[in-house]
């Protein structure tokens, strides 16, 4: 991985967008439910974080271009978020780096994804967080699905925060 930065193009947002929701389908089915673009307390964002029925927090990176794979060197701040975390590709990808040590296979789960399904390829293994870190990314997520919910049903309070 390289660092550089890869400027996404509306029809890698597009791809993305894509790719979400069929992650969000297949884990809607196995009970885990997300919210795309959650913010980290690392200043980091990640592309979905959720909780599954355990309350164990999963956190997935989308990638649908080559560049924006190879060239991110900011995902193992994700590690300390989560409970789980995936690689979400789009079908399109070559997944041959996926399996190589700078991509951490022992440590990410690997899922692929089009715009109607997605399918894990390899689980993530649980590396569970500490109860304390955990209960407080379990409250951020909450709290930040409640504003967003309360934002929906009232647009109009989005100005009192």
């Amino acid at each position: 991985m390289t660092g550089t930065l890869a400027i996404p193009t509306d029809s890698d947002l597009k791809a993305a967008q894509a790719v979400a929701r069929g992650i969000c389908r297949l884990f809607a089915r196995n009970d885990i439910w997300c919210l795309p673009e959650m913010p980290l307390r690392s200043n980091r964002r990640a592309d979905l974080m959720g909780i599954d029925a355990k309350g164990h927090l999963v956190i997935v990176e989308i990638k649908v271009s080559k560049a924006d794979l190879m060239g991110d060197a900011k995902w193992p701040d994700y590690l300390d978020h989560c409970d789980r975390f995936y690689w979400g590709l789009a079908a399109h990808l070559d997944r041959a780096c996926m399996e190589t040590e700078a991509f951490r296979p022992e440590r990410c789960g690997l899922i692929v994804a089009d715009g109607y399904d997605a399918e894990i390829l390899r689980p993530a293994p649980t590396v569970p967080l500490n109860a304390a870190r955990r209960k407080a990314e379990v409250e951020r997520l909450a709290r930040a699905a409640l504003r967003r919910q309360q934002g929906l049903t009232d647009p109009g309070l989005a100005a009192w925060s």
